[in-house]
């Protein structure tokens, strides 16, 4: 995991800077709040980690009677 340091306003692009796929800045920060926004085409999907884990679950896909092998998970960083 990449984990960098942006100040309100600074940018972060995503994929190869002669055509990027998109582009996270920082909005605002207040307190503890950080507001993010993201600039990418509407064909990528982009979802908070609870509404990612909540399609997950009402999901849940079945093949040949078992779930499919996951081949790896991405977990939050806890504290930091």
């Amino acid at each position: 995991m990449l984990v960098i340091t942006r100040r309100e306003g600074e940018e972060v692009v995503i994929g190869d800077p002669r055509n990027p796929i998109g582009v996270v800045r920082i909005a605002s920060v207040k307190g503890e709040r950080v507001r993010v926004a993201f600039d990418f085409p509407r064909s990528v999907e982009i979802h908070r980690r609870e509404i990612a884990e909540q399609i997950l679950s009402e999901e849940e896909p079945v093949v040949a009677g078992r779930k499919p092998d996951v081949i790896g998970e991405i977990k939050p960083v806890m504290g930091g």
